[in-house]
């Protein structure tokens, strides 16, 4: 979330204390907490990696995007993250939703006066 643009003022407040339980410093603070104490106390932790870091990682460790992936995860988890989640296929999904939304905006030009433009965005950050 470092990389965070503020490119289009897209988070409420409410989203912004969720951001701020998501950034570097609370996630190594959680890690080492969880290092302290009785398993039965510790906090999950979950990663997501989205499909556009994986093949930064092969090309800057000369990998497969697979292996990267499988590494990635591993070392994830020896940190002590819970959960690993490959979030492709949400961006996938993510993809249809608006292509669909897209056609249906489309059809409906002539008898909707805000039918389009249609806005979509993706955090590049």
């Amino acid at each position: 979330l470092s990389d965070c643009l503020a490119c289009d003022s897209c988070m409420t407040l409410e989203e912004g204390a969720r951001v701020f339980q998501q950034n570097q410093k609370e996630f190594f603070r959680i890690l080492n907490l969880n290092k302290k104490c009785d398993t039965s106390k510790h906090k999950v932790l979950a990663v997501s990696l989205c499909p556009q870091s994986l093949p930064y990682f092969a090309a800057k460790f000369n990998l497969s995007v697979n292996e990267a992936a499988k590494r990635l995860c591993g070392f994830l988890k020896s940190l002590g993250v819970h959960y690993v989640f490959d979030t492709t296929i949400a961006a996938d999904f993510s993809i249809l939703e608006s292509q669909r939304e897209f056609v249906q905006r489309y059809q409906r030009r002539n008898q909707e006066e805000h039918a389009l433009p249609m806005f979509a965005s993706a955090c590049p950050g």
